[in-house]
């Protein structure tokens, strides 16, 4: 009888008929079966819907549209140029504003992104990573126009530079100064912004290009220990910055591999924050938001993509997650119309009000199958993380190319197993069919850029220069002399100093990688 093997390499027996004792409580360490004792019964997952293109304007309307549908936090996508420290006025931006995301050049922008939106009502979670400083400190000022305490504002900046370098390439600076900015926020925000939770440790893209289950595990965890040691190494405490990290996975189609891979995260993550003197049971759980899979959703037949991503967000629960974002039918096409963001909205809703998954903590424990998968999953992924500790840790093992190469050579057999077969994509490779032309998809203009460089020249004939070059300047020597750098950054940002201003004047001290 042919192997049934997952993509992870784990073999899949034709029948489990024993199991340990499953004798650990949700709520408790190791925290296998959850994070909170209740679980669902007590509070549901946050149901995000991922949202951001072309100007604030355009994107303040979408978000008022999903929070009417009931969505309980909003995410916010930002186009490249943001992403990697330009302003939509500079040469590389052409072609790409608003496209993938929103364009925020300066706080004026945060205004109107978050019109009629009090942020201390809502909680926000921004996919940004070089430049999350920048646009966290006019998230924090915007809020602080709005009358509202920083102490009560509660998000998430995804702030996981490790992960770009391996997987993503939205970088602007060497490592070293990228974690030296990582770890400026976690001391700050543990002052200023204690409820924000100052990373999202991500695994989502490097499955996106092309990693295994177990190792977007083993390799996000990996990184998630380089945080906690570079945190350490600056004389933060560890039961108080590690409560405001989570983490941020994927829910890919094999619906019992996403589980198990969710459950043995919890409790790896326990046992390597213990091990790094974690002694507060809150500082040892890993809190994780969950999206489904982007890169699982086919062009071919889009509207199979609802019963994909209705698998893998099924799985994000029974496995524990604490917000979940679906993905809309026609993102293998397009960003989402309304329409597609409308369905996978409700499939969460469906999920919570209508399964019954919801009714009982870890639906699936004691299952022979799912508990020795996890064991396994568990150990396979310790296998890499010895391995990259052996090499000097996450960073030294990105600089190296190691996990770089190990998501390459995993991607390459993925596509291998596709195209001979040995993999089913239904409408890809097999029940095929003659299909007309997907017409409803969702575009955006090029004439966005000149919308933007409009209110740029608006923006500094109306600011006070004066002050944008004293803040500059002392962000600048902050930079040079180690001090913290979001009180600059703050500064500079409420003065109006644009997003590629900051970005610029930190490139002229650390540098470009």
């Amino acid at each position: 009888m042919k192997k049934i093997v997952t993509t992870s390499g784990i073999e899949i027996k034709k029948v489990y008929t024993e199991v340990k004792a499953v004798t650990d409580l949700p709520g408790e360490y190791p925290f296998t079966r959850g994070v909170q004792p209740d679980m669902y019964r007590g509070k549901l997952w946050t149901m995000r819907q991922y949202a951001g293109f072309s100007t604030a304007e355009e994107s303040n309307k979408r978000y008022h549209y999903l929070l009417q549908k009931g969505t309980m936090g909003l995410s916010v996508a930002f186009d490249l140029p943001t992403q990697i420290g330009y302003d939509s006025d500079h040469e590389l931006a052409e072609g790409e504003v608003g496209k993938v995301g929103v364009a925020i050049d300066s706080l004026r922008d945060m205004e109107t992104l978050f019109d009629g939106i009090e942020l201390q009502k809502i909680t926000t979670s921004m996919t940004i990573n070089a430049t999350a400083s920048t646009l966290l400190a006019m998230y924090a000022a915007l809020a602080k126009k709005q009358g509202a305490d920083l102490k009560q504002i509660s998000g998430t900046i995804q702030n996981d530079i490790l992960k770009e370098y391996a997987a993503r390439g939205t970088y602007i600076y060497p490592p070293k100064p990228s974690m030296r900015i990582i770890t400026d926020i976690f001391e700050y925000c543990s002052v200023e912004l204690p409820k924000w939770n100052t990373i999202s440790i991500s695994g989502y893209h490097m499955r996106e290009a092309g990693s295994t289950a177990v190792q977007e595990l083993a390799f996000t965890l990996a990184n998630g220990k380089a945080y906690l040691e570079a945190a350490l190494h600056k004389g933060l405490d560890i039961n108080v910055f590690s409560k405001r990290l989570s983490f941020f996975f994927n829910g890919h189609n094999n619906f019992f591999e996403e589980v198990a891979k969710f459950r043995a995260a919890r409790r790896m993550w326990a046992k390597i924050t213990k091990n790094l003197g974690a002694t507060d049971p809150r500082a040892q759980q890993l809190r994780f938001h969950t999206q489904t899979g982007g890169s699982t959703l086919t062009a071919q037949q889009p509207m199979n993509n609802i019963m994909r991503v209705t698998i893998q967000a099924m799985a994000a629960v029974m496995g524990g997650t604490q917000s979940l974002h679906t993905n809309g039918y026609d993102e293998a096409l397009s960003l989402p119309t309304e329409e597609a963001a409308r369905i996978a909205l409700r499939t969460q809703q469906l999920i919570a009000q209508e399964s019954g998954i919801v009714d009982t903590v870890d639906p699936l424990a004691g299952s022979y199958f799912v508990e020795a998968l996890t064991d396994e999953v568990e150990r396979m992924a310790w296998d890499y993380i010895e391995r990259i500790d052996a090499m000097g840790g996450a960073v030294a093992a990105i600089e190296a190319g190691y996990i770089q190469q190990q998501i390459a050579d995993a991607a390459y057999q993925y596509q291998k197993d596709i195209e001979s077969g040995e993999r089913i994509l239904v409408g890809v490779n097999k029940f095929q069919e003659a299909e007309p032309p997907f017409d409803k998809v969702f575009r955006i203009d090029d004439s966005i850029r000149a919308i933007q460089m409009e209110k740029l020249t608006v923006l500094k004939n109306d600011r006070n220069q004066s002050a944008v070059d004293i803040s500059l300047n002392e962000l600048e020597a902050r930079a040079k002399d180690g001090r913290n750098l979001m009180p600059s950054i703050m500064e500079s940002v409420e003065n109006y100093a644009t997003l590629g201003e900051i970005a610029t004047t930190l490139r002229g001290v650390f540098g470009e990688y």
